[in-house]
């Protein structure tokens, strides 16, 4: 069975890792593409974030915006929301 890109966004976003709790962690806003992202966040950097591996990657990197288990969002929602930066690529 496949599941659609927007039934995995959701599933992913809902669940956060251990010791964050809902109420501190702002839903995240997914964009499809990096210039929406921008706008939505002018005074932050976008990063791309990967739903499976609860990391992000900042531009230059390898596999910034690449898989089909990511998004485009804000890194400081992304860091509320218990993602991590990725240790590979550029830092």
């Amino acid at each position: 069975m496949k599941i659609s890109w927007v039934l995995a966004i959701c599933i992913a976003t809902a669940s956060l890792p251990a010791g964050t709790s809902s109420a501190s962690a702002a839903p995240l806003s997914l964009f499809q593409h990096e210039e929406l992202a921008q706008r939505h966040c002018p005074n932050d950097t976008v990063v791309w974030v990967d739903f499976k591996k609860r990391v992000y990657y900042v531009k230059g990197q390898r596999l910034y915006g690449r898989g089909r288990t990511g998004s485009f969002v804000c890194r400081e929602a992304a860091r509320q929301n218990g993602y991590r930066r990725s240790l590979f690529g550029r830092r």
